[in-house]
């Protein structure tokens, strides 16, 4: 897979620019590499993206020169939700690195327990850190809901289909559960309780409130919610420019 860029000579609030004529403002950067300001077409990182998720390699071409990279790092629009930045990181193919591996349920539905009502899917871990070189990272870590049979049924770490001889699963013991069955009936309660728990909470935390607390509450959330990072082992990506 490939995605073609342009150096970027637009930074900041002029990126608006870019973005209406359907262009993505994202960055390449690496470790002891010096970072690339970049401009992307929309549409087609959307396409790659979709295929290449954050745990496959690809390609960027700047310049004739390409670049082999994940997608480590994607701003979203505080109301729409679609990437306004991305931030690309250079692997070295020859290097190690460490990535989290998203976890996928299938055939949950064809579950007899499941199927019944008696009981739900619980998955304790979502994402798994690995380590490998970057060609060889997992896509995900698909788990068959119709493997287990019984409410004494589980998934461990060791049941999961891997190149054990490329991949690495960092800190976690083969014994330690990801997937397992539970009472429906149990965990509505449980959910009931919760529930009513919180709107106990936030019903006396409205009334002590004083006049004008919530607006300067929501407009301090909504400074928040237009930043953030998410950081890697090793690795930051820069923030956008």
């Amino acid at each position: 897979m490939e995605l073609k860029a342009e150096k970027r000579e637009i930074f900041g609030k002029k990126n608006k620019l870019l973005r209406a004529e359907r262009l993505l403002p994202a960055v390449i950067f690496g470790k002891g590499l010096e970072s690339i300001s970049i401009v992307v077409d929309y549409n087609a990182f959307v396409k790659v993206f979709k295929e290449a998720g954050e745990t496959t390699v690809f390609d960027i071409v700047v310049d004739d020169k390409k670049h082999p990279v994940l997608v480590r790092e994607m701003q979203p629009h505080h109301i729409t939700s679609k990437p306004i930045h991305v931030s690309f990181y250079e692997v070295n193919l020859k290097e190690k690195i460490t990535a989290n591996i998203p976890v996928e349920i299938i055939n949950e539905e064809e579950n007899e327990l499941v199927k019944s009502g008696e009981a739900l899917v619980l998955t304790l871990l979502n994402e798994i850190e690995v380590e490998s070189l970057p060609t060889d990272l997992p896509e995900d870590f698909v788990i068959d809901a119709t493997k287990l049979v019984d409410m004494d049924s589980i998934i461990t770490v060791a049941d999961l289909e891997y190149n054990r001889e490329k991949v690495e699963i960092v800190d976690l013991a083969a014994d330690e559960i990801i997937a397992k069955l539970d009472h429906a009936q149990m965990l509505e309660e449980e959910e009931e309780e919760v529930d009513e728990a919180d709107a106990m909470a936030d019903l006396e935390a409205t009334q002590e409130k004083e006049p004008g607390d919530e607006e300067e509450g929501a407009e301090k959330d909504s400074k928040g919610s237009e930043s953030g990072s998410e950081k890697e082992k090793g690795s930051e990506a820069p923030k956008e420019g």
